[in-house]
């Protein structure tokens, strides 16, 4: 089968992998010159089964208040007159109870957890290489308060088999021996001992070098205009400059951009971006720095070693499409950096970077078929796109290639939400 794919991060490029290994003939679209250039360029770095957890859950909406006004806060949201924005966040909302939280969580690890065994195969299979370590991640608490309401996450973890430690501080030491330097700093810690780390954007570009051995070709620095349609299919790819490229079949993955690409199809998908900042800084001394990612609870804030650098991530920027690169939200990452590893990384030569992270209501991605007969989505992945990648990837191309994917499927499709309604 003809397969085009539109987008080649790192969601679109795992799904070419796995496809063309399936045997079909795969072309991926992309208006960048090259893979993983914009959301997958500088994510937190995390391959995080354990610490999949959809955004909507019980006290999130008092917690939000508090997060905007903090100084350092890890939540903002700027005044905005689209209609989108407030369908979505009315969305979210709903989703803020126990059941849903625990549904949500559950299927969010379910697909985290296969994506993380996908991955560990794929790198059997071809030995690729993109600063990887498997030594887990360290969500660290600040205050009592956090580590006594730590008991929600670890019974959906229970109930999935998911291996966690909660530690104490000389734990939280072993795991992480710099932070025996700011001891003062934190109360304990939740350890997943499953979780990886690893350079997304290094990743996806040298599975695209992979896959065009394979036979995928990629046709970059091509800007997709429209999607055309007939008879309840897609008939094929307008772009600029009037080429239209065809195929038997398609697969929607541009991220954020997905449900503006698809809404004039008639397909409503609850996507809005939510922007998310990164600094990247050179190790100055290694046995300061992380060894692998340390979450910091209170600022929402990740950082992690990837190779001879640290890579720290987060915040959650409700502005629509703007990429502005805001200094109070650099001050921020170099406040929870320098405060937790004051001495591993040189902030003053950090590279500072913002992607828009396609977020859903409900935490999880939505992957699979839609009301065209010949359409499928892989998006939606929010701030676990690095993680879901290569489960997402795999279970596509189990439901293109009319196979029972290894997991439950049934709940990722768009289709969910109009059971829900």
């Amino acid at each position: 089968m003809r397969i085009l794919i539109l987008g080649s991060g790192v969601i679109g490029t795992t799904s070419a992998y796995y496809l063309s290994k399936a045997g079909h003939e795969v072309t991926v679209v992309d208006r960048q010159p090259g893979a993983g250039l914009e959301t997958s360029f500088a994510n937190a770095g995390q391959v995080s089964p354990g610490y999949s957890a959809p955004w909507a859950g019980p006290g999130i909406p008092v917690k939000a208040i508090k997060w905007l006004l903090m100084h350092h806060r890890p939540l903002v949201l700027w005044p905005s007159l689209d209609p989108k924005l407030y369908l979505w966040l009315a969305k979210m909302l709903a989703n803020c109870t126990e059941a849903a939280y625990r549904r949500n969580k559950a299927r969010m690890v379910r697909l985290a957890e296969y994506s993380r065994d996908a991955l560990d195969a794929l790198r059997t299979e071809t030995g690729i290489a993109y600063d990887e370590r498997t030594l887990g991640t360290l969500q660290l608490f600040r205050t009592q308060k956090q580590l006594d309401h730590v008991h929600t996450d670890t019974e959906v973890l229970d109930a999935h088999g998911v291996a966690y430690e909660l530690l104490d501080p000389a734990g939280c030491i072993r795991a992480e021996p710099a932070l025996a330097r700011v001891r003062e700093k934190f109360v304990g810690g939740l350890r997943l001992p499953g979780d990886e780390t690893g350079d997304a954007h290094l990743f996806t570009q040298r599975l695209a070098i992979i896959c065009a051995r394979q036979g995928v070709t990629f046709r970059y620095g091509a800007t997709i205009e429209a999607l055309r349609h007939e008879g309840g299919r897609v008939t094929g790819v307008a772009l600029a400059g009037g080429e239209v490229l065809t195929a038997d079949l398609y697969v929607a993955a541009m991220g954020s951009y997905t449900p503006a690409l698809l809404a004039p199809l008639g397909i409503r998908l609850p996507v809005y971006p939510v922007k998310g900042y990164s600094l990247t800084l050179p190790i100055v001394d290694p046995e300061a720095a992380p060894r692998s990612t340390v979450m910091d609870e209170t600022y929402k804030i990740a950082i992690t070693r990837l190779g001879d650098r640290i890579r720290v991530g987060g915040t959650a920027e409700l502005a629509g499409f703007n990429l502005d690169l805001r200094e109070p939200r650099r001050q921020t990452l170099a406040f929870s950096v320098s405060d937790l590893f004051p001495a591993g990384g040189d902030v003053s030569k950090a590279s500072f970077w913002a992607g828009l992270r396609p977020m859903t209501p409900d935490g999880t991605p939505i992957i699979g078929p839609t009301t065209l007969g010949n359409l499928y989505t892989n998006t939606g992945h929010g701030t676990l796109g690095w993680t879901m990648a290569c489960g997402s990837g795999r279970v596509l191309a189990d439901m293109i290639g009319g196979q029972a994917p290894d997991i439950d499927t049934a709940d990722l499709s768009v289709a969910r939400y109009a059971d829900a309604a």
